[in-house]
């Protein structure tokens, strides 16, 4: 799950401080002031194609929502702590087949991560884990899929699960390597750095409605995410209308058309720098491919712009050092590729 939140700032209460502004509002803002003035005519065809565009992902948006509130809120997210148990081998496929349905943001994964590496869990699983979380969950499967088709979202799932591991597998071959000898830093930064309350530490509690504090949990998450994903999305959307309005098509078919090799690789080259979070980068990733952008290239984009994004790479660079968070990119290039070529080959 993607950061929903900034840390607490330290500005004096009544002062103005730049970091308190929501980045995506005031991006959003500032796109819409640029039409306005500089564009004017193309102001309200902006604002009606990102409603319109949101309207239809809606019943898309609410089941995320929802999914990922009651996950919280049982505590079904415990369920996690078993992928990390017995063989290193077991260890690794269950970590990639769980990481995708972490309802985690990028930042809790922080002190999740920690804990087991404290605990002594290999290095592989929880490379495994770390590869496939960002990729996807229950609600940006959602999400996914009412943008690009159910069949894209099952693919990337797959994808996810593949590249976990890749990663994991890699790194329990080479953990005897200078590149992953004592991987971890000194200092450990383990603190939460979202706003939203620590996962329960017991068994799930399914029937969440009868416990007030779980209530809470999931009317807190419920609002949080859903304004979270309202946020970017509507943004994504004015910057859809934009790419589509102002960057020639035959720009993006001749740079990421076509099959081969060449425009898989720019995807995943291009989607590090471009990708903006995994639920925003959907309708960009429709408007490319509507430009022009080949079916193989968008897939490399997300699957290399998820894991390098800078909230899912912040988490990974907080605990391990450098050479093993190059090792973690290179996982994730190399997984973005053949799960570019593989989804070419099908469509």
């Amino acid at each position: 799950m993607a950061d929903i939140s900034t840390p607490p700032s330290s500005t004096p209460p009544g002062k103005f401080s730049f970091a308190k502004i929501d980045k995506a509002w005031l991006a959003l803002g500032v796109i819409l002031l640029g039409l306005a003035v500089f564009a004017n005519e193309h102001f309200q065809p902006a604002v009606i194609f990102a409603v319109q565009a949101l309207g239809r992902t809606a019943p898309f948006i609410a089941f995320a929502i929802f999914a990922v509130a009651y996950m919280k809120a049982t505590g079904a997210e415990n369920l996690l702590a078993k992928a990390f148990e017995g063989r290193e081998t077991h260890m690794i496929v269950m970590a990639a087949l769980l990481g995708g349905l972490s309802p985690f943001c990028s930042c809790q994964v922080i002190p999740f991560i920690a804990a087991l590496l404290a605990m002594g869990v290999p290095l592989g699983p929880v490379m495994a884990f770390w590869l496939a979380s960002p990729l996807m969950d229950p609600a940006m499967f959602s999400i996914t899929a009412g943008g690009l088709g159910f069949d894209f979202a099952v693919a990337k799932t797959v994808s996810a699960v593949g590249v976990g591991l890749l990663g994991g597998f890699g790194t329990m071959l080479l953990k005897t390597t200078p590149v992953f000898a004592d991987p971890l830093r000194k200092k450990q930064h383990v603190g939460d750095c979202c706003g939203t309350k620590k996962p329960f530490s017991d068994k799930p509690h399914w029937a969440f409605w009868s416990d007030a504090e779980r209530r809470t949990t999931f009317r807190d998450t419920f609002i949080e995410n859903g304004v979270f994903l309202v946020k970017w999305l509507l943004l994504a959307y004015v910057l859809e209308y934009m790419m589509l309005t102002f960057v020639p098509a035959e720009a993006i078919a001749t740079v990421l058309g076509g099959e081969g090799l060449k425009p898989i690789i720019l995807g995943a080259l291009v989607g590090a720098p471009a990708y903006l979070n995994g639920y925003a980068a959907v309708p960009l990733v429709s408007g490319l491919i509507e430009q022009g952008m080949s079916q193989g290239a968008a897939m490399s984009f997300v699957i290399a712009g998820g894991v390098s994004c800078i909230p899912a790479a912040v988490a990974v660079w907080a605990l391990v050092k450098p050479r093993v968070f190059a090792a973690y990119l290179g996982f994730a290039f190399i997984g973005a590729l053949i799960a570019g070529l593989a989804w070419q080959a099908i469509v």
